[in-house]
């Protein structure tokens, strides 16, 4: 059975000296973030991407969504490498593939109600103006929201309630894939527990495939089937959550379980 997302040997560079003369000496000084990185996510699994900030998580997360270019390596998609599609080639897998981000104040326009913002989404999926209104309050039920949050603006939102609609924003394009970038990171405890639940909800219904990026060993265990450890770009440890941790093989693995708290580990 082909996985729905493989990544083979992926690879990115940054070229940090932009000055001519050291660049025409050869004196770059390239920042490997994602280095040789082979992952593969079957169909209807979640896979839980963790390690510390600057790790290379969201740059890895950027790279299958196609919005930075890999220096090297594949990313397929359903058996299709769409590391080299550009413009409309690319379109419809940019629908399949969506992604939530951390800070969801940055990600939602202040400017736009709920309404609009979900609305914009739905157009792009192919919805009817005169079946969006309908659609909409859909999407909200769908992440536990009251169909009252329409005429809403982000700023007139709890942390968690944004979170909600960037999900449901992310929902309306009916993605196979949801990439989650630190979802919780932003929220307390409690809402950190609401949003996981919300998501390990919507992997039952919708029969979605999942990315969730966390720093938190103890978060992915209640959500994901497989957990990669990433350390400097690179992947260090691979296995079930329960595997992984109770027995890590990685020192690095059992850095990063030790810097747990214990509290958000039992209230998730």
């Amino acid at each position: 059975m082909t996985a729905l997302l493989e990544l083979d040997r992926v690879s990115k560079t940054y070229e940090l000296e932009r000055r001519l003369v050291p660049r025409l000496l050869g004196l770059r000084k390239p920042l490997a973030a994602v280095q040789d990185v082979s992952l593969q996510v079957e169909r209807g699994a979640v896979l839980g991407l963790v390690g510390e900030s600057g790790c290379g998580k969201s740059t890895l997360a950027q790279i299958i969504m196609r919005l930075e270019p890999a220096t090297s390596g594949t990313v397929r998609f359903d058996g299709t490498a769409i590391t080299a599609l550009e413009g409309r080639a690319l379109q419809p897998f940019r629908r399949r593939l969506q992604m939530v981000f951390q800070d969801s104040t940055a990600s939602l326009n202040p400017r736009k109600t709920v309404r609009r913002v979900l609305g914009e989404s739905l157009e792009l999926a192919g919805i009817t103006a005169t079946g969006r209104a309908t659609a909409t309050a859909e999407l909200l039920e769908q992440v536990g929201l009251d169909r009252s949050f329409v005429s809403r603006y982000p700023h007139q939102l709890s942390g968690g309630q944004r979170q909600r609609v960037a999900i449901a924003r992310a929902l309306a394009m009916r993605p196979e894939l949801l990439v989650a970038d630190e979802p919780v990171s932003s929220l307390d405890v409690s809402l950190q527990a609401q949003i996981l639940r919300l998501l390990i909800e919507l992997r039952r219904k919708l029969g979605l495939t999942m990315i969730f990026i966390s720093h938190d060993l103890a978060l992915v265990h209640h959500l994901c089937s497989d957990v990669a450890v990433m350390q400097a770009g690179r992947i260090v440890e691979y296995g079930a959550p329960a595997e992984v941790l109770r027995r890590p093989q990685h020192d690095y693995t059992r850095k990063l379980l030790a810097a747990v708290p214990r509290g958000p580990e039992a209230a998730a």
